[in-house]
């Protein structure tokens, strides 16, 4: 990954190994997988087999933001158009080769998930537009082969979400000279963040294309979903800062990543996770009443909140972690 100096210009005490690019794929990668184990758990043990506003949503934003995040990915490279060799040389005692594997099965998964959930409209565009029978024959038996398959491919893409999201922890919790990164909690944080963020964007997609009903049972599931999450959330960060405060000296002199005075990063957490990422979406549902709660411009504030609030959270582990080490 190349190097970042214009980024941590007045914010650090030096270079970091990754930068803002690598920050955005997190929260990309992060947030296609929260989406697809939401809405595809939510398919499995519902009776409505159909594809819903929710299932839509999901593999939409699924696809989509995975595919747009390995552009930042393969940008961040040091010599970006030599990606295709990472894809074709695999060492699996490297975190992140494992990863690239797991990535390289994940991409297509989602884009068989988009598919499924798109059936009836990909066969009406065909049809209606494009009328070109053989190519719409084509798509008929591939869905129907597809359909045959479902639940294995739903399960393994269920599978494979899960690993990307725990999958981006990982991969920068291998830094041992960081102890803001290289804690056993961070994965799980960043399972439990792409959850927040997917539910969060899945909601939002939902209402603006599919689902105009907030209400539904379906957005009203996801709405109830996304407090145990942000309270896990929560509590896992007060872990990464209880161990750095029992733990050793080095782990005690990177707790000066949260000291707005030692390092303007640290404003990343207190005003985008804090602030932003947790305190507005409380504030609009508890504090001022259902009438604010149950509002659209509510609705639309408190989703975009949480997916900013995983972004900054994101951003701040990778600048501040980098910023204090051993």
């Amino acid at each position: 990954m190349q190097m970042v100096i214009d980024m941590t210009e007045g914010f650090s005490h030096g270079h970091v190994i990754w930068g803002w690019m690598i920050g955005v794929y997190l929260v990309l990668a992060g947030a296609s997988g929260g989406a697809l184990v939401i809405a595809l758990v939510r398919r499995h043990y519902s009776v409505n087999k159909e594809n819903t506003a929710l299932l839509k949503s999901a593999s939409l934003i699924g696809f989509t933001t995975v595919a747009f995040g390995m552009v930042f990915l393969v940008a961040d490279l040091h010599r970006p158009l030599y990606f295709w060799k990472i894809l074709i040389n695999y060492n699996f005692t490297s975190v992140m080769s494992i990863g690239v594997a797991a990535i390289s099965i994940y991409i297509p998964l989602t884009l068989v998930v988009f598919i499924m959930a798109f059936e009836e409209e990909i066969k009406s565009i065909l049809e209606n537009k494009i009328k070109i029978s053989k190519l719409t024959t084509l798509v008929v038996e591939i869905t129907k082969i597809l359909k045959k398959a479902r639940p294995t491919i739903e399960f393994t893409t269920i599978f494979f979400a899960i690993v990307i999201c725990v999958y981006t922890g990982f991969l920068i919790s291998v830094l041992v000279r960081f102890p803001l990164l290289n804690t056993a909690v961070l994965p799980i944080l960043f399972m439990v963040s792409g959850l927040a963020a997917g539910g969060a964007a899945t909601r939002l997609v939902s209402y603006l294309f599919f689902e105009k009903d907030h209400h539904s049972l379906d957005m009203s599931l996801l709405h109830r979903l996304e407090w145990p999450v942000m309270f896990i959330e929560i509590l896992l960060v007060a872990m990464l800062i209880v161990s750095l405060l029992i733990g050793n000296e080095y782990q005690k002199i990177a707790m000066q990543a949260f000291d707005v005075y030692a390092t303007g990063w640290a404003y990343l957490f207190w005003v985008g996770v804090v602030g932003i990422g947790f305190g507005i979406p409380l504030a609009l549902n508890f504090l001022f009443g259902s009438k604010v709660a149950h509002s659209n411009w509510a609705f639309f504030i408190s989703g975009a909140s949480s997916i900013v609030g995983v972004l900054c959270l994101r951003l701040f582990l990778l600048y501040a972690g980098q910023t204090f080490g051993a």
